[in-house]
């Protein structure tokens, strides 16, 4: 009997199946926990901050310029301001690749635009830009064309700017400044004060100086956009908050008589201010350049080369950049004798032919000397041998003292005074630490007479004899009255009463039968001033330099005229220019100056014991 062998049951698998369902549901449950989680945390943790974020990135803002503030002169004259122009917008996200040829082709006839230049800046295009300008500022005829053809331009608009205009062109260029376009470097920087990529933003001068004041706050369209930025549709829009006016201490008709008497020099500077607050009423510098220039969208690199790498430097603003200053500094040597007690204001000292310091003989500028002098005929007649002894005799320490307590080797603190410059008074801390060389005579003789190791900007000259003119109160150049009373804003230098005196005193008697006689009109109060005659330290012809104030006994008006690199002497260059400044204050604008008196040979002696007359400086 056969007998039946069991079979052993096939292995189950369902065993296996049953932990293979369990890890898959284990692990869509884990997934599921993290997006519950997830959500849990974007929706009630932090809901109410992405909700925002949403918003922000569902809705954008097309920005709309601001107008900028008018600069104004001291009598409400316009001298910058913002012009209502229009321009043709382009909104990229509405037009595409294959409707872009015809569109481009339509603006280009109608406005006769290079098909190039709309695709150039069609690809200029930046998606935070949302539109991007395709021409203008658009002229009447223009704009007229483009609504009457609106219905076949689709994605194109025309819409309002402004563009920064200056009514004088050129003239105050250097105090007025200019504005151009934000970079986008310095758009990371000031995005937090609420600038924007197509901002403008002041360039130099008041533009600059009072930045703050004058650009307003933007504002713009709403706009709804879908996840890929395209613009579904206009929510409203926001107005544009439009920037502050600002009244400068410039007189516009001065200004033109200090920038037309400064007309017939390649390079120079005159600088007007009072006396009594340090308001200051004209400054100029030549060369200059329109500003005009920069409201301009389009520059050939030609033209930026012209005004950023021209040898003469016409973006310089000379009023506030220091040189020699030759013998206008020569009241500053005085004041540092009489102020140490070396030399007091009856010193009576002989020149000479040259004095020798350090080897090296220093001759007077007559070439002769002037015989025994006191303070009043060495600055009539400019004598270097007299001041040699002084500003050597009293020491640098007291000619550095006697300088800085007049403003010098610092800068005066002009709203502008980021461009300016702090000049140089040398000394032997500065010949020891920057010039790395022992002070020696021949320094002390140099800065006694404003040469080699003195530095100073137009602006500290007219400072300066601010202090001499006023009575001793080193004043604050200021360009906006903003409210201050200035009169009582400054400083008191310090100075002996019988100094200044002997100082007024002397700068009087300039004009009267010295250097400076040439000013001399019969339509001017008395003028007090100095004349003087520069050595360019870096090798260049010689500068010509006069320093005034007026009327001498109530100085209203301090006047420094400056001509750079114009040999001849101050009383043949800058005099005249100073004379015309006067002209136009005291007399009005466009009158003309009535020739100067020349006295005969030896008719300005005072006593026989004054010296001859001075040389041409």
């Amino acid at each position: 009997m056969h007998q039946e062998r069991s079979i052993p049951p096939a292995p189950q698998r369902h065993a296996g199946q049953r932990n293979e369902s369990t890890w898959l549901l284990a692990f869509f449950t884990v997934c599921l926990c993290v997006i519950g989680g997830r959500l849990f945390w974007l929706q009630v943790v932090n809901g109410e901050l992405n909700r925002g974020r949403s918003e922000e990135n569902r809705l954008r803002v097309a920005p709309h310029q601001p107008r900028r503030g008018r600069i104004l002169d001291r009598n409400g004259a316009v001298l910058a301001f913002s012009k209502l122009t229009h321009k043709l917008y382009l909104w990229p996200q509405q037009v595409d690749d294959g409707d872009w040829p015809r569109l481009r082709d339509r603006i280009s006839t109608l406005l006769k635009i290079p098909a190039s230049q709309l695709d150039a800046r069609r690809d200029a295009y930046r998606p935070q830009d949302h539109r991007v300008v395709l021409a203008g500022p658009l002229q009447e005829r223009e704009i007229l064309v483009l609504e009457e053809q609106a219905g076949s331009l689709p994605g194109v608009e025309v819409d309002v700017d402004y563009v920064r205009s200056y009514p004088h062109g050129s003239l105050a260029a250097h105090v007025l400044g200019y504005n151009s376009p934000i970079t986008e470097d310095e758009y990371r920087v000031l995005r937090e004060r609420g600038y924007v990529l197509q901002d403008r933003i002041g360039r130099m001068g008041a533009e600059a100086a009072f930045e703050k004041q004058l650009r307003g706050k933007w504002g713009g369209q709403m706009l709804e956009v879908n996840a890929i930025g395209q613009v579904q549709r206009r929510l409203g829009e926001r107005p544009s908050v439009p920037g502050t006016n600002i009244r400068l201490t410039l007189d516009l008709e001065l200004q033109r008589a200090a920038e037309a008497a400064l007309s017939v020099h390649s390079k120079g500077a005159v600088v007007a201010l009072d006396p009594r607050d340090g308001a200051i009423l004209a400054m100029a510098s030549r060369p200059g350049f329109d500003p005009n220039f920069f409201s301009r969208s389009i520059k050939s690199q030609q033209e930026l080369d012209t005004l950023f790498r021209n040898p003469l430097e016409p973006m310089l603003n000379r009023a506030i950049q220091a040189y020699d200053p030759g013998s206008t500094w020569k009241p500053v040597t005085a004041a540092a004798g009489m102020e140490s007690g070396t030399f007091p204001p009856d010193t009576m000292l002989m020149t000479a032919r040259c004095i020798t310091y350090g080897g090296h003989c220093f001759h007077d500028n007559n070439g002769k000397g002037y015989g025994r002098i006191g303070y009043q005929d060495a600055l009539r007649v400019s004598s270097n041998t007299f001041f040699y002894q002084i500003g050597v005799g009293s020491g640098a320490a007291a000619l550095y003292d006697a300088a800085t307590r007049l403003g010098f080797d610092a800068r005066t603190g002009i709203e502008i005074s980021l461009e300016e410059s702090k000049g140089l008074v040398g000394n032997a801390i500065w010949a020891e630490k920057v010039r790395r060389s022992p002070w020696i005579p021949e320094d002390i003789a140099s800065a006694s007479i404003g040469q080699a190791v003195v530095q100073i900007t137009p602006l500290q000259l007219a400072r300066a004899y601010a202090a001499f003119a006023n009575g001793g109160r080193l004043v604050q150049p200021h360009l906006i009255d903003d409210g201050m009373d200035w009169h009582r804003k400054g400083t008191t230098i310090g100075f002996r009463p019988d100094t200044i005196q002997t100082i007024r005193e002397a700068l009087r008697r300039v004009v009267e039968d010295g250097t400076a006689i040439g000013i001399n009109l019969s339509s001017l109060p008395a003028v007090s001033g100095k004349t003087g005659t520069a050595e360019d330290g870096s090798g260049g012809q010689d500068h010509s330099w006069f320093a005034s104030y007026a009327p001498s006994d109530d100085p209203e008006i301090v006047v420094v005229a400056f001509a750079q690199n114009s040999p001849g002497g101050g009383s043949l260059w800058a005099l005249p220019m100073a004379r015309k400044v006067m002209q136009a204050y005291f007399n009005g604008p466009g009158t003309e100056p009535v020739a100067a008196p020349h006295p005969a040979p030896g008719s300005n002696l005072a006593s026989p014991s004054a010296p001859a007359p001075a040389a041409a400086e």
